[in-house]
């Protein structure tokens, strides 16, 4: 990873698995030695409110746990878009499924808009809406090893849930390498 320091923010509504994307990445990145500040915002509503989970990412010590500006969004609702959208990086990359957030605002960055939540309905959950834009992020980032995310994975699933889980990840993978893609980035 080049920069010393990355922010980065998934943003949707509650329950949607926010919190344990963010959780997950940066467990996966603190085994490979990592600094990372987690922080989320959510409303009071338990499912359907505004939620975000933020990242700060540093090699070193995290001089300041807050984002300021983001390099990557990944985005999972359009409730999300208005509060995130004017904390963007010039350049950062958005993640956006295409069901649940179908407009984005003009930007100077790179926009890609994929079938997250359709992805994850087509493996049989839409829980794992999550998962699926996890591993897009970092297959179109590198932020962590592929295998690191895999062992949190493990670690942390429910039984019932490691292989929906694993399959998310795969699919997640896959779809950040279609050729449409690779066009978009």
């Amino acid at each position: 990873m080049p920069k010393s320091r990355i922010e980065l923010r998934f943003g949707g509504t509650g329950g949607q698995g926010l919190v344990l994307s963010a959780k997950l990445l940066a467990d996966a990145l603190a085994l490979e030695g990592r600094h990372v500040a987690q922080s989320q915002t959510y409303e009071p509503t338990s499912r359907g409110g505004f939620c975000n989970a933020d990242l700060v990412v540093a090699a070193g010590e995290v001089d300041y746990p807050l984002p300021v500006a983001f390099d990557y969004l990944v985005l999972l609702d359009k409730i999300a878009v208005k509060p995130s959208w004017p904390r963007l990086k010039a350049g950062a990359l958005v993640i956006a499924d295409t069901r649940l957030c179908p407009e984005l605002p003009a930007g100077d960055g790179k926009q890609l808009s994929l079938p997250l939540s359709r992805t994850a309905i087509e493996l049989g959950s839409e829980r794992v809406t999550n998962i699926v834009a996890l591993a897009v992020l970092i297959e179109l980032t590198g932020l962590c090893k592929h295998k690191s995310v895999e062992q949190v994975i493990r670690a942390s699933s429910p039984r019932g849930f490691l292989d929906l889980n694993l399959d998310a990840l795969a699919a997640g993978y896959e779809l950040a390498k279609a050729p449409a893609v690779a066009v978009a980035s």
